[in-house]
């Protein structure tokens, strides 16, 4: 194992075989995944199969949520019917090679617009770890609404 910065509290492993127009599975079985670049990317576009970017999103979209309901409970606040919508792009980047881009649209309920703003920063900047994974590497728009 090597050394992190972090003390790991899990460790996900998954296994790819095929890359794109392949499987993957995590050793637990949790998930199981056929993949198929879609058609706008020029694969195949098999029908009930997914994409390393739908799991991204639907990953990014549940830990944005996570991290946010720890900021708000730190803070006495109610996120309990929160939508978190993550929406991750792939493309062609300057210099070659291809990158992600996310926006990420949070709508918190019982919150005014300054405060949902306010946390979903805060959440951005201090607390998610796909967050941290991310910043600086990837283009980030980060949208958020009370209600």
């Amino acid at each position: 194992m090597p050394a992190y910065t972090i003390q790991p509290l899990l460790t996900a492993v998954a296994i790819n075989t095929g890359g794109r127009n392949g499987h993957s599975e995590t050793t637990d079985h949790s998930v199981s995944v056929n993949l198929s670049v879609r058609k706008e990317m020029g694969g195949p576009g098999l029908p009930n199969t997914t994409t390393p970017e739908h799991l991204f999103s639907a990953g990014y979209a549940a830990c944005f949520g996570g991290a946010m309901e720890f900021l708000a409970h730190q803070k006495k606040q109610s996120v309990k019917d929160a939508v978190i919508t993550c929406s991750t792009s792939i493309g062609p980047r300057e210099g070659g090679g291809f990158g992600i881009a996310v926006k990420m649209h949070v709508k918190v309920p019982g919150l005014s617009t300054a405060d949902a703003k306010a946390l979903a920063q805060e959440t951005h900047e201090k607390i998610c770890p796909y967050s941290h994974a991310t910043r600086g590497n990837i283009d980030f728009i980060l949208e958020a609404e009370g209600q």
